[in-house]
């Protein structure tokens, strides 16, 4: 089954680390990419910039308007994402334990469904 791992961390933290400890960090998430590859659980992830770059996009009466930022104000902000494989939710949640940035932050594992033709239960409580 396939679960993506939200990372998020507070960029204010963050932006507290020194090169040194940035570059360390970063060399540590490729090595659990590395890790997570070899052991046929990473299917793909990136890293995002941070959420001053972002832009929310909503569609209303069929017009687009955006806003720059995230949707939402929060303590820790959306930094990036694993997609992985695993058994079960026990393994995903080992597996995320294994992602570096949780030392800072967390890590929200969520299940992903399937995007169905029809038969798509209201509100994506498909099991």
């Amino acid at each position: 089954m396939k679960y993506l791992a939200l990372v998020y961390y507070d960029e204010k933290v963050m932006d507290r680390l020194s090169q040194q400890e940035w570059d360390s960090l970063n060399q540590e998430c490729m090595e659990c990419v590395a890790g997570l590859t070899e052991s046929g659980h990473y299917i793909t992830g990136s890293p995002l910039l941070p959420t001053d770059t972002a832009t929310t996009v909503r569609v209303r009466d069929n017009r687009i308007t955006t806003t720059d930022g995230p949707f939402a104000e929060t303590k820790e902000q959306l930094a990036g994402f694993y997609m992985l494989e695993a058994k079960d939710l026990n393994e995903a949640i080992a597996l995320a334990g294994r992602i570096p940035p949780a030392r800072y932050g967390s890590v929200e594992v969520r299940p992903a469904r399937e995007l169905k033709e029809t038969g798509n239960q209201a509100g994506g409580n498909a099991g």
